[in-house]
């Protein structure tokens, strides 16, 4: 029955590829179409009277772009806004993110050409995300200035109450909602920040390049999506590129592997959390954030036993609960926080952690 069905908004300029979403979305029997529109400005107005479950949100479009159309419906009748972006410009990618940091939950690559080989995988995805995506339940955002990428001051720090080992490196992993908790966790931190951070972000194949720019132009620090070799510098974001494991070698550079997937999938939070226990053992932080699955949550419990400390974003400050909330269930969160604690909370936790042993080194890489 209809009633039973996904309704989906499609907000996109051009006719023919709107025609051609439409099709598909339609081919699919658990959705149904609600609406098709040509600009910002429709997709606004047809959310407020009425309530699809998910709106396929294209990024240029003339009265409003899809950046200003999820900023406008998330301030006032929020809904899953998948954005359906072209991976090939990536100052279109960077607007993608920009529209994922107003509200936006997942990005999908346009399944353009019926001749690409690609295509069918394409479209299976953008169906296969959509249907996913309309389970999220997504709150209302408030109206904010523009952002300001200076990081706040760092509150002084508590005496501790143990002597803590160094903190060296800190691998953060995240899947659905995480770019945006990404970019304002690393905006928050000081730009001489200490330590190198890896991160395993669960995203579309392609939108990486665009991600890394995005975050390398507004959190103050350098993006890279990483290389294998590659000794991390504090103070730099190296993220797993797409189809491959990342992890830490045992001289203290990066490791890049196709093996197996981990819980379906490559990059596997998993792999650099297993890698950090192995090799870093006490001396690594691990932070698991929002997420859909189970991806890195047992690994994170093998960094805590292995004596580091981690961190799980809280169930209200997620978008989906899935992965923090597993690792929790483990007991394996030294630290269930919300997003905006984190950044405070890793300043306090590295510069507490260097105070202890400045003058000491726990021997490890």
């Amino acid at each position: 029955m209809t009633d039973d069905k996904i309704k989906v908004l499609v907000a996109e300029d051009s006719a023919v590829i709107r025609m051609l979403l439409v099709q598909l979305l339609e081919s699919d029997p658990q959705i149904s179409v609600m609406g098709a529109v040509s600009d910002g400005r429709a997709a606004f107005d047809f959310v407020q009277s009425n309530k699809p479950d998910v709106v396929l949100m294209d990024i240029h479009m003339p009265q409003l772009n899809g950046f200003e159309a999820t900023r406008r419906i998330m301030e006032t009748k929020p809904v899953p806004i998948v954005i359906c972006s072209a991976t090939s410009n990536t100052k279109d990618l960077v607007f993608t993110f920009e529209a994922m940091e107003a509200g936006a939950i997942a990005c999908v690559e346009k399944p353009l050409n019926r001749e690409r080989d690609d295509f069918e995988a394409l479209a299976a995805h953008m169906l296969e995300t959509v249907k996913l995506m309309s389970e999220v339940k997504v709150v209302r955002r408030t109206a904010r200035a523009r952002r300001n990428y200076s990081p706040p001051e760092a509150h002084p720090v508590a005496p501790p109450q143990r002597a803590e080992a160094q903190i060296k490196l800190i691998g953060i992993g995240a899947s659905t909602g995480g770019p945006p908790v990404l970019q304002a966790l690393l905006a928050a931190l000081p730009r001489d920040f200490p330590v190198p951070l890896l991160v395993v972000q669960h995203i579309t194949q392609g939108f990486l390049p665009g991600m890394a720019d995005w975050l390398s132009l507004t959190t103050g620090l350098q993006a890279h999506i990483a290389s294998s070799g590659t000794r991390p510098l504090p103070g730099h974001v190296y993220l797993a590129p797409d189809d491959f494991h990342m992890g830490i070698g045992s001289d203290g550079t990066i490791i890049l592997t196709q093996q197996s997937p981990e819980n379906n999938l490559r990059p596997a939070v998993s792999f650099l959390f297993r890698s950090l226990a192995d090799v870093y053992g006490p001396n690594a932080l691990g932070v698991l954030l929002t997420g859909m699955g189970k991806d890195g949550a047992e690994e994170l419990k093998a960094m805590k036993n292995k004596g580091a400390i981690t961190i799980a974003q809280d169930r209200d400050s997620s978008v989906v609960h899935g992965m923090p909330g597993v690792a929790i269930a483990l007991g394996g969160a030294t630290h269930v926080l919300p997003a905006d604690k984190i950044a405070q909370t890793l300043v306090t936790l590295v510069n507490r952690s260097n105070g202890i042993a400045r003058n000491s080194d726990h021997g490890n890489p």
